[in-house]
């Protein structure tokens, strides 16, 4: 670790116990659940309904991680399966630089998996028609069927390197099953991301049309699934640092088989 990298983890360590800049953090993602703040922004063209600073998070986990597979439940617009499919065109881009190889993006292996229980035919038509289409794969199907589950699993055995977004259904009940049947794909040192985990510090009548709110959400799924697998983690540094994001708790990171 050098200097400047050592300069930053002290800073991201020192955020955790900063009771003024945590509390901001906390306000704005209160101020901003509702005027719909993370439906403002997107990533080549496709709406991603993500705060900024998780995409910044997601890059630099791609980045490190360099997997070969991300598996992605919920799809919605489309505009993570594309920021992921991006990040794996960058990679392999820069593995061509290193090796000295012709890029052939229709020949590369990395591959994005998304799963839906709803793709829209206008959200299908518009991913499938952009640049980074040829490494997308799209499933149509509860996440947590048996055989959705099969099929990705079948998907995931060609791959060593797997990366996990799970952003779907938020009920305690389905990301808890999520959990169990798609965390365990997460390689070694990789991460399986939990988003929305936010719901549970957030007041329930600000969700008055969902069935998730405070003690039924992705973070109660999060932490009953840890109880009996201590293969995983938390990796709190990443919220510390980021202090804006909607998944406090839901970064877990892969120490072991």
């Amino acid at each position: 670790m050098n200097e400047f990298d050592k300069e930053v983890a002290s800073r991201i360590g020192a955020y955790a116990s900063n009771e003024v800049l945590c509390r901001a953090g906390v306000n704005f993602m209160l101020a901003s659940t509702e005027p719909k703040y993370s439906y403002n922004f997107s990533w080549q063209g496709r709406p991603i309904i993500q705060y900024p600073q998780d995409m910044v998070a997601m890059q630099e986990l791609i980045w490190s991680i360099k997997p070969d597979l991300i598996i992605e439940t919920g799809i919605a617009h489309g505009g993570s399966l594309i920021f992921s499919a991006s990040m794996l065109a960058l990679l392999d881009m820069c593995d061509a630089i290193e090796t000295g190889t012709t890029l052939d993006p229709k020949n590369s292996k990395r591959k994005v998996l998304g799963i839906d229980i709803d793709i829209r035919a206008q959200n299908r038509a518009a991913i499938e028609a952009h640049p980074m289409a040829s490494r997308i794969q799209m499933i149509q199907g509860s996440s947590i069927a048996p055989e959705i589950i099969e099929q990705v699993r079948s998907v995931a055995a060609n791959y060593s390197r797997v990366l996990v977004y799970l952003d779907s259904n938020h009920t305690h009940d389905h990301v808890l099953a999520e959990l169990q049947a798609y965390a365990p794909l997460t390689s070694k040192d990789s991460y399986c991301v939990v988003f929305d985990t936010i719901v549970e510090d957030i007041p329930k009548e600000m969700f008055p049309d969902r069935p998730w709110g405070p003690g039924d959400n992705p973070k109660t799924a999060v932490w009953e699934y840890l109880k009996n697998h201590p293969e995983f983690e938390i990796d709190k540094s990443i919220q510390h640092k980021l202090l804006i994001t909607v998944a406090p708790d839901g970064y877990l990171k892969r120490l072991g088989r």
